[in-house]
């Protein structure tokens, strides 16, 4: 069996590369994509946590995080197709519609 250290290390590095994607990238679709991927670094540490203390509250806490991406997925695509519907890019630098 590994350690715990080696997922929780695993879940940083995923972690990281979704923040850096979300601070850098400039496509909505693309900073989605690393929103998911931030969210399943924290499912993956909640699991070896879970799995390490011999808790079943970790696993609870990723059926919750599950539905909270389900949801980010649904409306975030939504809010994606009337931005694109408006502004015919899915650049984040020209998709300004909340500004006055």
């Amino acid at each position: 069996m590994l350690p715990i250290t080696n997922f929780i290390l695993l879940s940083a590095v995923i972690f990281s590369i979704g923040a850096v994607g979300v601070f850098f990238k400039r496509n909505i679709i693309t900073i989605l994509l690393c929103i998911e991927l931030m969210l399943n670094a924290a499912n993956l540490a909640f699991v070896a946590f879970a799995s390490y203390f011999g808790d079943s509250t970790g696993q609870l806490f990723v059926f919750i995080v599950m539905t909270v991406a389900a949801a980010e997925a649904a409306v975030g695509l939504g809010l994606v197709i009337a931005i694109f519907r408006n502004r015919e890019t899915l650049n984040v630098d020209e998709a300004n519609i909340l500004k006055l």
